[in-house]
């Protein structure tokens, strides 16, 4: 079998077994990897409910906001392109992370291959199909992404062992006819976990051991790291100062218009939203409700304000609400904004 860690290219891997769940932490931890440590490496890791959008699509038009927020779902980009994915404490995620040639970097089969072996040998049928899919029988257990920086490449994926897929459906479901805008949109396709094709059931922990010991034993050079104290500390710097932030979350969004219409007690309450860079550039509102005051000041209001719930909720509360839109409560004007 050819792998990553072949002759004729670089020696060294450090394999790490990542223990951490927080989210924006594990996402900085991939790209501390890539601009920081020398050496190529392995990382295995999980993450607690979170949606990972891809760097380039628009984050509120990849998420079911109201679900999200219910369930205290975490939403952090990545460093990679591709589609938005789940990820719960059912999921196991893997980076490898090397330096190489622009002929060899991006390849998502060369990459795949250790973890298409080590589900192969506990039973199950698991094949690379399509750009960069693993799949059994026809339903996806991992999608991939990668990205290139200077010499070196992180690709990393994320395999459904045993995911919550209601969840998974329900947190990244959206209405299409809401956002407008030229963003990379996520395909939806069939899922599967991994656990419901093994003839013998095992535990993610297990699953996990089974591919750090795989991936250790026939790569040249492998050896097991554990981060310093140095490491963490930077890891986490760039956690709170990136990807725990919405500028960078929501913020890098590409520019698109928001449209939302719902049922209140005051009347039909219709928003229409220009935003760019996550701040709201332009807004309209319709409807059939009753005004005493016109809403022109409300949408002069609305306009320079982050597309970000709290700020616009603040907004909200700051002025008397009833005297613009009769009958419509804050919550309400939250509602069709999101």
């Amino acid at each position: 079998m050819e792998s990553a860690g072949d002759k004729g290219e670089r020696t060294v891997m450090l394999c790490i077994y990542h223990e951490s769940t927080d989210p924006y932490f594990n996402v900085a931890t991939d790209e501390y990897i890539l601009k920081h440590l020398n050496e190529d490496c392995f990382m295995l890791w999980r993450n607690d409910n979170a949606i990972i959008v891809g760097h380039y699509q628009n984050t509120l038009a990849e998420i079911n906001y109201d679900y999200v927020k219910e369930h205290n779902i975490a939403v952090v980009r990545r460093l990679s392109g591709g589609g938005a994915v789940y990820h719960d404490l059912g999921n196991l995620n893997f980076s490898f992370t090397q330096a190489g040639t622009d002929t060899n970097l991006a390849d998502f089969r060369k990459f795949t291959r250790p973890i298409i072996d080590v589900i192969q040998q506990l039973g199950a049928d698991a094949r690379f199909e399509g750009k960069n899919d693993i799949m059994i029988d026809g339903q996806k257990i991992a999608g991939n992404a990668a990205h290139i920086y200077r010499n070196k490449i992180l690709h990393h994926g994320c395999l459904l062992f045993a995911s919550e897929i209601r969840s998974v459906t329900e947190a990244l479901r959206i209405n299409p006819v809401k956002y407008v805008d030229k963003a990379v949109k996520s395909v939806p396709k069939r899922i599967t976990n991994i656990s419901d094709h093994l003839p013998s059931p095992i535990s993610i922990e297990e699953f996990t051991r089974k591919i750090m010991k795989y991936v250790l034993e026939t790569y040249p050079g492998a050896r097991l790291y554990e981060f310093t104290e140095e490491d963490k500390e930077k890891i986490k710097k760039l956690r709170d100062e990136k990807y725990a932030t919405y500028e960078w979350n929501y913020g890098k969004s590409p520019k698109y218009n928001f449209k939302k219409a719902i049922r209140t007690t005051g009347g039909l309450l219709e928003m229409n939203l220009d935003v760019h860079d996550g701040i709201i550039k332009g807004a309209k509102i319709y409807g059939d409700f009753f005004s005493e005051l016109g809403v022109e000041d409300l949408e002069h209001l609305l306009t320079g304000v982050r597309h970000a719930e709290d700020e616009l909720r603040s907004v909200l509360n700051s002025i008397n609400l009833e005297r613009y839109l009769h009958a419509i409560t804050v919550d309400n004007v939250i509602q069709a904004m999101f």
